[in-house]
């Protein structure tokens, strides 16, 4: 009995319905017009929608059955080794850097603008270290692993790549001024909106979204983001405004003859949990093992996927500069 109850309350965590269950036992319906109750029902929209978009698949003949189980896979072992360490990050960088802030910001809106430029800001820098610094691409890796696009990519993570990813967003934040309670929920929208934008096909063809393709970043745009083509490689690291993507020149938009091949460049199997998981740092601890030298051996950890110590560099800045200059 305690094994079934244990996985009725992952499902139900999944689901994102627990907080709306309490509210519907207690009978204060009314409690649905508070922040807590919007959350509630909002939380399980991109777990529904992951539902759906397998059933699509079922029903148009594209199931995409290896990247649904790789995911589940890598869902259930985060759940079990990395539950607590992202939000303990948060707290230990709030503790550690608020009192070093300028000034505070309050819910007015003009603040709540302030600060999600200011945490896309974060974003952009710890999603752009997470392409650049091999080390970090390590733990990224796993999220561009699958070869296909749907809602369980969002899922698609190594354990440690939250913990160092909050920690860079949380401290940016926290040290130009965001007070925590904006922080929290900036980071709800944010994690909300940044799992819809890994809708796949099946259940959302035209990922642009119209005139907003022009205004923020679409499903389109990180489609994109989660290719391998040459043109598109470490492009669009934002994640719902993209003003920094066009300040350092990392924008890019969905072109429409070309069509996006996903997955990463190293030859792997996308349907195996431990090369989709541990591939990358394995290939890193080969090329360090091999490489002559302290010296060279310190900048495969730090240079950006691709670089080798001979010069014959295939990263994705010589790969799409190559690709440019051959049009």
């Amino acid at each position: 009995m305690e094994f079934l109850q244990t996985l009725f309350d992952e499902i139900i965590g999944f689901l994102g319905i627990s907080q709306a269950l309490e509210i519907l036992r207690s009978g204060d319906f009314s409690s649905f017009t508070t922040y807590e109750g919007i959350v509630s029902l909002i939380y399980p929209i991109i777990p529904l929608l992951i539902i759906l978009e397998l059933i699509l698949g079922l029903i148009y003949k594209k199931p995409q059955t290896k990247v649904y189980k790789v995911n589940f896979l890598i869902y259930v072992f985060n759940r079990f080794i990395g539950r607590f360490i992202a939000i303990a990050m948060v707290a230990l960088c709030i503790g550690l850097f608020q009192q070093y802030a300028p000034f505070q910001t309050t819910m007015k809106w003009y603040w709540i603008v302030y600060g999600y430029v200011v945490w896309e800001l974060g974003h952009f820098v710890y999603h752009y270290l997470g392409h650049k610094v091999r080390l970090f691409w390590c733990l990224h890796s796993t999220h561009h692993a699958p070869e296909d696009m749907n809602l369980s990519v969002t899922h698609a993570h190594f354990f440690l790549e939250a913990p160092y990813a909050d920690t860079i967003r949380t401290t940016i934040c926290i040290l130009l001024g965001v007070h925590p309670e904006l922080l929290f929920l900036i980071m709800f929208i944010d994690g909300t909106y940044g799992a819809f934008i890994h809708v796949g096909e099946n259940l959302l063809k035209n990922g642009r979204l119209g005139f907003l393709n022009k205004i923020i970043l679409t499903p389109s745009h990180h489609r994109v983001h989660h290719a391998k083509n040459p043109l598109y490689m470490d492009t669009n690291f934002c994640n719902l405004l993209n003003i920094w993507d066009r300040v350092f020149k990392t924008y890019q938009e969905e072109k429409h003859d070309i069509k996006i091949e996903y997955g990463i460049t190293r030859e792997m199997d996308s349907g195996n949990f431990m090369d989709v998981y541990f591939g990358e740092i394995v290939a890193l601890a080969k090329d360090v093992w091999r490489a002559p030298g302290l010296a060279n051996k310190f900048l495969y950890l730090i240079m950006p996927p691709g670089w080798n110590h001979t010069g014959e560099h295939k990263t994705a800045k010589v790969a799409r500069k190559s690709y440019l200059e051959s049009m």
